[in-house]
């Protein structure tokens, strides 16, 4: 009798670590998925961007050094990117991307704030439909951004209360980190009125 409540006894545990253990592997993949949807749209962006610049590059002759710091950023936000693609969740990685997205949104900024200046330019029906596809890959890319936060904090959560902390430690689940832009001021997407 007491061997069968031992079996018993050990197959509940059993069980139950392998539903924590599941859980947690459930949460990971969650959030590595909603980063997937952050990359999606990021590439969306970086792609559109070239198209952009060059667009602007025959009116804006006299403001090379603004297309340049767009191109520039461009390449670090891509480069965050790749940083982040390799590794969702690592902290170094994320505050590498929130960085370099931070530096990309000042800098498509400033290329709007020029672009008022030339009422061609805001007139041209192609730098029209770029800045509105733009705009609406900035609003993808907010969505995308707090679905990804929202997974992270899940699986955050899941993986330090008790007793599934038990059991992240010892299969190496560890903390993933939030895709944040530290700066109050530049949290705002750019803004592309024309």
């Amino acid at each position: 009798m007491t061997l069968v409540v031992l079996v018993v006894v050990a197959a509940v545990l059993l069980f139950w670590g392998v539903g924590i253990y599941n859980g947690l592997i459930t949460a990971r993949n969650a959030f590595k998925n909603a980063f997937a949807q952050i990359d999606v749209q990021l590439t969306r962006r970086y792609d559109l961007i070239p198209n952009l610049v060059e667009v602007a590059k025959g009116y804006l002759k006299h403001e090379r050094e603004t297309l340049e710091a767009v191109i520039q950023a461009r390449a670090a936000a891509v480069s965050g990117q790749a940083a982040a693609k390799a590794s969702p969740g690592d902290a170094a990685a994320m505050a590498q991307l929130g960085s370099a997205e931070t530096g990309l949104a000042g800098a498509l900024s400033r290329l709007m704030v020029v672009a008022e200046a030339y009422p061609d330019l805001k007139a041209n029906q192609n730098m029209m439909q770029l800045t509105e596809e733009l705009t609406s890959t900035e609003n993808r890319i907010a969505f995308a951004r707090q679905a990804y936060n929202d997974s992270v904090m899940a699986y955050n959560n899941k993986r330090e209360v008790f007793p599934s902390n038990i059991l992240a430690g010892m299969f190496g689940f560890v903390a993933a980190a939030l895709l944040e832009i530290t700066e109050p001021a530049k949290r705002e997407a750019p803004k592309v009125s024309f």
